[in-house]
């Protein structure tokens, strides 16, 4: 009997579920989507219960539409959005308040007064990270702050603190394991880089209880088994943990210094692999550990574009110029380029390099010939020159040009996405055969751990090339939209 491993990629929008086997063959995948609560501008939410239900349904479908028998699945991998943020009650594994989702941007005036006060190179040393509203540990003190008794409780023991994962462990063991893992931790301004433990300055600094701090563990090991979870037989192993875009790296093989990805998802995510010693960026870039297996870390750059997918939804949602997010590309298509039109796609804040949380999104150039064919290609175009921006800066820290560049996410299925993408770069971009490369990361890992795959080579030898995108136009063609597009960013 083969043996599968079940992946859960919890995601800002959805919950997919994979039944995968050693062959890589996905016998079985279900995503359950969930509702987005804005309680205020720039402010974003979940329901934690919303979310859970998510999982516990598209675990139920996957598995049947596997039809695989639940011996079979070897063990369970975890990837997630990183940096939301989930307080929940030890004693009844209820959550006392929604979760604060990493796109949320509530804590800029808090980021704005921890800078203020001097300590913005202390936790960009210790945490490879800016302080900005998209990391959890700001999020931590507002629910404490702001929650009813929240503090008191903390303080006593009483409330647990997790991103995704830990939350998602914490339910699917019944309450026996409150981990993270390493890629995780590392995204909450609270992990120092170099001991790859919780840091007490900078948790008393951001006045968050080591009380409520998980246990920070590898990515690929038992953290515990199931129990009593909707969906699952108890006793499965839960066996892999990275955060999404970690995971993404991993399910790209990149397992050698200088290899990188990005992944076109909510946002858009390039991650460089730079070996077991961390290197600080100059650049405006993070600093973060890319997975942690056995007793050897690994660190990656990452840039970060808040919005990527989510502005074609946008135009779907928003607009309604579109009806399902795959229409893009043939409108966009239907236009040679985009009439002048520069958008700049700050719905939620600007990330790497910029890190601008107060800027806003911005459409500049529109004429009375601007149709929506135009803006829905400056909507793809202004994804691709967000990495544009962000590979530049990486390229920069690295003192080297990348040679190529490894895609994945939904929107890497838009081929006119993808070529003008690498027009911008100049580099090639290579496109896998599995685009689900985050979920297959995360099997990845919980596959190692229970012997699945014995090691890392077995692994890369799966990793199978689907498509590659070489720069068509000229560089001065390129240098005049590149113009252009840092022209509407000073607007944003």
């Amino acid at each position: 009997m083969s043996r599968c491993i079940l992946a859960i990629d919890q995601g800002t929008t959805g919950t997919t579920a994979l039944v995968i086997d050693e062959a890589l063959a996905i016998r079985g995948r279900h995503t359950e989507e969930f509702a987005q609560i804005y309680p205020r501008p720039g402010w974003v939410e979940h329901d934690p219960e919303a979310i859970m239900a998510s999982v516990s349904a598209a675990v139920r479908r996957a598995i049947a539409a596997a039809d695989v028998a639940p011996e079979a699945i070897a063990g369970i991998g975890i990837t997630n959005q990183r940096e939301t943020t989930v307080l929940w009650d030890r004693a009844t594994g209820a959550a006392i308040h929604n979760a604060i989702v990493w796109q949320c941007r509530r804590t800029a005036g808090a980021c704005a007064l921890l800078k203020e006060k001097g300590h913005e190179l202390l936790f960009r040393s210790r945490t490879g990270l800016v302080l900005d509203p998209y990391f959890s540990g700001t999020k931590i003190a507002w629910l404490l702050d702001h929650v009813d008794g929240a503090r008191g409780r903390a303080e006593a023991g009483e409330l647990a603190f997790g991103t995704i994962d830990s939350f998602l462990v914490w339910r699917l063991t019944g309450g026996a394991a409150h981990v993270t893992d390493a890629s995780n931790a590392s995204r909450t301004l609270l992990m120092n880089l170099k001991s790859g433990d919780w840091d007490p300055e900078l948790a008393a600094i951001l006045e968050v209880p080591r009380a409520v701090l998980p246990e920070i563990r590898g990515c690929s090991e038992v953290y515990g088994t199931t129990q009593g979870f909707p969906g699952l037989p108890d006793g499965i192993p839960v066996a892999g943990m990275a955060g999404d875009q970690q995971a993404a790296l991993f399910g790209q093989a990149c397992y050698a210094v200088g290899e990188a990805k990005c992944t076109y998802g909510t946002g858009a995510f390039l991650l460089m692999n730079i070996g077991e010693k961390p290197i600080q960026s100059t650049n405006g870039l993070l600093t973060t550990v890319a997975w942690r297996v056995g007793d050897k870390t690994v660190y990656a750059l990452e840039g970060s574009a808040f919005i990527a997918g989510a502005a074609v939804q946008w135009l779907r949602d928003g607009l309604g110029i579109i009806e399902q997010a795959a229409d893009s590309e043939a409108l966009a298509a239907s236009v040679p380029d985009s009439g002048g039109v520069y958008f700049v796609p700050a719905l939620t804040g600007l990330g790497a390099p910029y890190w601008r949380p107060e800027a806003r999104g911005v459409i500049h150039g529109i004429t009375r010939g601007t149709t929506a064919a135009h803006l829905a290609r400056a909507t793809l175009e202004g994804i691709a020159f967000q990495n544009r921006d962000i590979l530049r800066a990486m390229e920069a820290d690295l003192k080297k040009p990348l040679a190529t560049l490894k895609v994945d996410g939904g929107a890497a299925a838009n081929d006119l996405l993808m070529q003008f993408q690498a027009d911008l770069l100049g580099v090639q971009l290579v496109r896998p055969a599995l685009l689900e490369t985050t979920a297959l990361g995360a099997a990845f890992l919980a596959g190692l751990a229970v012997g699945v795959w014995p090691d890392l080579e077995t692994v890369r030898a799966t990793w199978k090339e689907d498509a590659r995108f070489a720069r068509t136009m000229a560089a001065e063609d390129v240098e005049q939209k590149v113009q252009g597009w840092h022209g509407a960013v000073t607007r944003a």
